[in-house]
């Protein structure tokens, strides 16, 4: 029996519905929700994003403003933007598009933003967040994970879950996110040997590893459900860390890619942005 598709998109769609619904609240209280965005150099996909970002923000009413440095400004200059728009209280969230040119310290960078307006989860502060289980804001892709599957019904709380990758962007945010849902994690990657042992005893999979194919049919049990959050392109075409098309043949439910877990980033950037405003007036 093949597996049931997850829709990443449908999903996507009614958290920036419900985005869409909470701005237009704030709005009738004065406060219009804004997004600001640090971008320094050219980087083609940078690039891309952050007009992404501006397109998807004008839509759900945010107000968008972008801040361009060149490829060679000083570390000096975008620590000093930072600094100034986390103290500007019209500006309520703040990120930085990455990979930041290699003569910039990104540690130090991410330091300078507030950490309630740190709407991408990056400051070291929110990290420290999720191991206390305390209000902060999270990156966005894990929070995705998650999100996807609590809002297609499955509840995490005391499944066997097998976290492929241990990236500082996905997977080592993600083992203490699904932790807080109660769920027993093991933690695999591209160099554990006899990776099969594990996915096979695992009731839900997440593939986060960035490496085409690496989980297949014969590595996983019937009834599984399986978040593939890997992105890689192979042949002009983007695909998964999963074989799409053998692993549907056994699991329960499984994430597509495209159209999966990558839908709900942008939709929960967003509500990243509503949860800064809301630490932020719990800290006034």
């Amino acid at each position: 029996m093949a597996a049931r598709i997850i829709d990443g998109r449908k999903i996507a769609s009614d958290i920036r519905a419900e985005v869409r619904a909470k701005v237009a609240e704030l709005k009738e209280e004065g406060v219009v929700p804004k997004l600001c965005v640090i971008l320094v150099g050219d980087d083609p996909a940078s690039v891309l994003y952050a007009r992404s970002k501006e397109r998807a923000c004008r839509k759900s009413g945010i107000e968008y403003e972008l801040f361009t440095f060149p490829g060679d400004a000083q570390e000096s200059e975008v620590i000093g933007k930072l600094k100034q728009l986390s103290e500007d209280p019209s500006c309520h969230g703040i990120m930085v598009e990455l990979p930041l040119p290699k003569h910039m310290d990104k540690q130090r960078v991410m330091m300078a933003i507030d950490p309630s307006k740190d709407v991408d989860g990056i400051n070291p502060v929110n990290r420290g967040m999720m191991f206390t289980q305390k209000a902060g804001l999270f990156p966005v892709t894990p929070q995705s994970c998650i999100e996807i599957l609590r809002r297609d019904g499955i509840s995490l709380e005391g499944k066997n879950v097998c976290l492929i990758g241990r990236g500082d962007t996905v997977g080592k945010p993600l083992i203490f996110l699904l932790l807080n849902e109660n769920a027993t994690v093991t933690v695999c990657h591209t160099r554990t040997r006899d990776l099969a042992f594990h996915t096979k005893k695992a009731d839900v999979i997440i593939a986060a590893a960035g490496k085409a194919g690496l989980v297949t049919k014969d590595m996983v049990s019937p009834g599984v459900i399986v978040v593939d959050a890997g992105i890689n392109q192979v042949d002009g075409k983007t695909v998964g860390d999963v074989d799409f098309e053998g692993v549907s043949e056994v699991a329960a439910a499984i994430t597509p890619v495209p159209g999966g877990v990558g839908s709900l980033t942008t939709a929960l950037l967003q509500n990243n942005l509503l949860k800064a405003i809301e630490l932020q007036r719990a800290r006034a």
